[in-house]
C-alpha cells in the first residue's frame, strides 16, 4: 500500500531518524530518501578532491566542482536496503565514518550547498509518495507535508547509540570523541545561517530517550492511519 503524500521528519544527528524513516518506507512502499547522507557524500567528495584541508574548506573550488557531483539513491534487494551512490559509485559505507562526520556540519552551512540539494530534494517529493529525513524537511524541503515529524533524544544517549553503531562496523573510536563530535553538529546545524535546524509548529516532537522502537512505530503507524 502506497501513500498519495510525503512525509517530512527532522530532527537531532543520531536520534533514529533514518530508522524511522525506513520502516515507514518499507511498510508503506514509499521511496526512502535520507538527505544527510546527500550531505556526507558531498562531504566525501570534497575530502577527495582536496577542497577540505584540516577542517579549512576552499569554498571556490568547491563551487567550482559542485556540478560534478551526482548524488542517487537506488535499492539494494539482497541487503533490502536503500544505498548512497556518489557519480555511479556506491558510497553507503564510505559516508558513515567518523572523518567524514566531523566535515559534513561545515559542507552544510554553506548556502549554494544546500540551495542544489534542497532543489534536487523537492524534485524527488513531485510524486509524492516519499518519505524524507533530514534537518530542514519540514521546514524548507515539504513545507506542505501531510506528516511531520520531529525526532530528538538526550545527547548522552545519542552519542552512546552511534558510538555502538561506529565499533560493530570496526572502527577505532571512543566515547567522548563521538559526544564530542554530535554536540559540536548540534551546535553546527541550529546556528547555521542558512535553512538551520529548527522544529515546524505543526510538527510531532518525539523523544525517544527512553521508549523502544516497537512503541514509537506503533506511535507513527498510529498518526499515517489517522491521515490516510
Amino acid at each position: 500500500m502506497s501513500l498519495f503524500f510525503n512525509i517530512a521528519i527532522d530532527g537531532h544527528s543520531s536520534c533514529g531518524k533514518s530508522t524511522i524513516a525506513k520502516s515507514i518506507a518499507r511498510k508503506y512502499k514509499m521511496r526512502y530518501i535520507d538527505t544527510g547522507a546527500m550531505y556526507r557524500a558531498v562531504t566525501l567528495y570534497c575530502m577527495r578532491e582536496k577542497i577540505i584541508d584540516n577542517s579549512i574548506i576552499d569554498t571556490d573550488k568547491l563551487l567550482e566542482k559542485i556540478d560534478n557531483l551526482n548524488i542517487d539513491f537506488r535499492y539494494n534487494t539482497n541487503l533490502q536496503k536503500s544505498e548512497t551512490f556518489l557519480n555511479n559509485q556506491n558510497v553507503e559505507d564510505l559516508i558513515r565514518g567518523i572523518d567524514v562526520s566531523e566535515n559534513v556540519s561545515n559542507i552544510a552551512k554553506i548556502k549554494e550547498v544546500r540551495s542544489k540539494l534542497v532543489s534536487l530534494q523537492k524534485r524527488m517529493g513531485l510524486n509524492k509518495n516519499v518519505v524524507m529525513d533530514g534537518r530542514d524537511i519540514g521546514t524548507k524541503v515539504f513545507p506542505d507535508a501531510k506528516l511531520k515529524l520531529f525526532i530528538t533524544a538526550k545527547v548522552e544517549v545519542r552519542a552512546q547509540r552511534r558510538y555502538n553503531e561506529l565499533v560493530d562496523k570496526g572502527e577505532r573510536v571512543n566515547y567522548s570523541e563521538v559526544l564530542k563530535n554530535i554536540n559540536t553538529r548540534d551546535f553546527n546545524d541550529s546556528n547555521r545561517e542558512f535553512n538551520p535546524l529548527v522544529k515546524s509548529d505543526d510538527a510531532l516532537l518525539i523523544d525517544n530517550s527512553h521508549i523502544s522502537i516497537n512503541d514509537q512505530n506503533i506511535l507513527i503507524e498510529d498518526l499515517i492511519n489517522k491521515i490516510k
